[in-house]
């Protein structure tokens, strides 16, 4: 028993450090301002688009290979980000797809401008659209380019380099892919084939046509840059930030480890590597038969900040009379299970299912999702769907849950003899273990097996959690009523009275509706469950509900409603069990005064089984019956004794008993 209370108050203390820490040490976000050496400064489209001293423009230093990437060596003025786009309106290819719209910038063949149809900044409908990319004189520029790297004397496109289209009045779409050429004027022109499908996989072809005389080599490469340090959620479940798979392997980096490092390196076949946020994702996809150079690379001027994640293929050799062509692709969009798993499928690439933080329990959260995904289709909203997602799960575990239900409900039945063990050898804690262990052991009563829906909750409530947490479907899923995103915290307050009162209390003061639900069902089962037998650990339990109603306030409300559900089932499954099995809410079993629990049983078992009790039972219960009734005087005393001894020696003598009056006192068990 108290290993089995150290285990809960272990697991709920750990919880409870976990999630104060995300309170009370979660970094601030930034208001669209970049902080470097603890000063704030707005990042403007100038320093934005100047080079960075010492860093260079791409993949430069790559192990093994002097070929350089263009800089990013243009200027500009900082303006917001839809002025950025117009400016330069006339030099745009339209981005029209189902999911997507944008522009791709002709000069030097950049993707800077997306934004994604299917998602909005809140609930509200009248919100913004979510925009991934941003152009170089937009305060926080974030986009991507392709190309070749080549050796000095070689002219190679650039961010300035003014690639043509056949159709000035060409759209990118799902139907229509773009070609953009560019002639050096030395013999090489170079081509771009810009293609998207309907979701958000763009595929870009690269060729190289050697007209010259000579034969060159060159490096085709891809990159994402990223402007200055992005807002994270600072949770240690949640990866946010630059990572990738290489050789196999996922590997995830912090902002920080690329500016402690400047430059982080891998070699590896196959995989991919880009940014991710916690519903959005841009990731580089080379060739997965092709070994490359990939890296993560960091530099600073002054207020500014750059990240870049790029990778470079093998060089191509060109002779003259004849082309080369390479193909790689670039995911741009939101990080949708079927999505992603669609793709992984589709272009063979390696743990690209990887890119969702699924965590540790990969193999619990991941069926969860499918699990209640497939309801979702069913029924039509998610909140429902977790509900009868929790109802399988609780018929899955039944059969190990009612063990331990029977079991702690039998523990609930010796509370009153345990009470009185305790009371007896309370100076002698030695002993009343010995006594407890001896009564455990007559019962056959296991007080540890109360522990085993505890042990199944844990992993099942952070699987859960992940997915409530991570998966994008969840993100401004509606349950019912004031609940419109199951992902986010509940948004009512009992300390403004659920809204009556206009004041917005702080976040450890925001307990809504569903954590007061969640900490009165908590209360309720533990009424069910045996108490602590040591005053303190009481006292500890019955605040774990208040406890954890606040702790659990600013978890996402889907979590919450399973908590408070799941619950509510095991206080009807275990209320139906100790009623079978006559056990009393406040411990101790439904019956008639003076009667031992053991004698209770015994009879409640040969009633229910339609059988007589034996010998061995009524002699028992009469030895205990007479237990039971005050002392008599010392004349009764010494009556018994002597039937007693006339007794024992009819016995010795074969005959039966023949007392001059009535026995009284205790008659001894009969000996086997």
């Amino acid at each position: 028993m108290q290993d089995q209370k150290n285990l809960i108050l272990a697991v709920v203390l750990s919880i409870g450090i976990l999630i104060a820490f995300q309170v009370f040490f979660a970094p601030p976000p930034p208001d669209e301002q970049a902080v470097v050496d603890g000063v704030e400064t707005t990042v403007t489209g100038e320093e934005a688009t100047a080079d960075v001293a010492g860093v260079p423009g791409g993949v430069e230093g790559l192990p093994g290979d002097p070929l350089t990437i263009p800089g990013d060596v243009a200027s500009g003025v900082a303006v917001d980000r839809e002025a950025a786009i117009s400016a330069d309106a006339a030099d745009r290819i339209t981005i029209a797809t189902p999911r997507l719209t944008g522009s791709l910038l002709l000069s030097g063949a950049r993707l800077d401008d997306l934004t994604l149809l299917d998602y909005q900044e809140t609930v509200d409908p009248e919100s913004p659209f979510i925009e991934l990319l941003s152009p170089r004189q937009a305060p926080h520029p974030y986009y991507t380019d392709f190309g070749w790297s080549g050796a000095e004397g070689v002219a190679v496109p650039d961010l300035e380099t003014p690639w043509q289209v056949t159709d000035p009045r060409a759209e990118l779409t799902p139907e229509t892919p773009v070609t953009l050429t560019w002639d050096n004027g030395e013999g090489l022109t170079f081509e771009m084939e810009v293609a998207v499908d309907a979701d958000y996989m763009f595929t870009i072809t690269q060729r190289v046509v050697n007209s010259s005389e000579s034969t060159v080599n060159l490096r085709p490469y891809g990159r994402i840059l990223r402007f200055g340090e992005p807002e994270t959620l600072g949770f240690f479940i949640l990866h946010e930030g630059p990572y990738g798979v290489f050789e196999g392997t996922l590997e995830e980096y912090s902002y920080d480890d690329i500016v402690d490092d400047g430059v982080i390196a891998h070699e590896t076949t196959g995989g991919w590597l880009g940014f991710t946020d916690k519903y959005w994702l841009m990731a580089l996809v080379p060739d997965q038969e092709t070994t490359i150079d990939a890296q993560f690379s960091y530099g600073q001027s002054g207020a500014y900040e750059r990240f870049i994640s790029a990778f470079a293929a093998p060089p191509e050799t060109i002779v003259p009379g004849q082309s080369a062509e390479v193909t790689l692709r670039l995911f741009a969009g939101a990080k949708v299970v079927d999505i992603i798993d669609g793709y992984a499928d589709t272009y063979n690439i390696e743990n690209f299912d990887l890119t969702i933080d699924f965590g540790w329990f990969y193999f619990l959260t991941k069926p969860f999702f499918y699990a209640i995904d497939f309801i979702y289709g069913l029924v039509g909203n998610f909140g429902v769907a977790i509900l009868i997602f929790t109802v399988f799960i609780k018929l899955l575990f039944f059969p190990l849950a009612n063990k331990s239900y029977k079991a702690m409900s039998k523990m609930k039945a010796l509370q009153p003899e345990m009470m009185k063990i305790r009371e007896r050898f309370k100076e002698d804690r030695q002993q009343m273990n010995m006594e407890m262990m001896g009564l455990y052991k007559r019962e056959k009563v296991n007080p540890a097996s109360g522990c085993l829906p505890i042990l199944i909750q844990i992993p099942v409530f952070f699987a859960l959690y992940k997915v409530l947490f991570v998966t994008i479907e969840m993100r401004h899923a509606p349950f019912f009523g004031w609940i419109q995103d199951l992902s986010a915290p509940d948004p009512t307050s009992l300390f403004n009275l659920f809204g009556l009162i206009p004041w917005d209390p702080p976040t450890f003061l925001s307990i809504g509706i569903w954590p007061l639900i969640m900490g009165i069902t908590m209360f309720l089962q533990q009424k069910l469950n045996p108490p602590p037998t040591d005053p303190l650990q009481q006292k500890i339990f019955m605040a774990l509900p208040i406890v954890f109603t606040f702790l659990l306030a600013n978890f996402p409300a889907g979590l919450v409603i399973y908590w408070a559900w799941n619950n509510a089932l095991s206080i009807l499954q275990q209320w139906v069990i100790m009623r079978r099995m006559g056990v009393k809410i406040g411990g101790g079993m439904v019956t008639t005064p003076h009667a031992p629990p053991s004698a209770t049983r015994k009879q409640a078992r040969s009633s229910g089984k339609g059988e007589q009790p034996s010998e061995e039972d009524e002699e028992e219960a009469e030895v205990e019956a007479e237990d039971a009734k005050p002392a008599r005087p010392a004349a009764d005393a010494g009556g018994s004794a002597a039937s007693r001894r006339r007794a024992a020696a009819a016995r010795a003598g074969g005959a039966a008993p023949k007392p001059s009056q009535p026995r009284r006192g205790r008659r001894p068990p009969r000996r086997r």
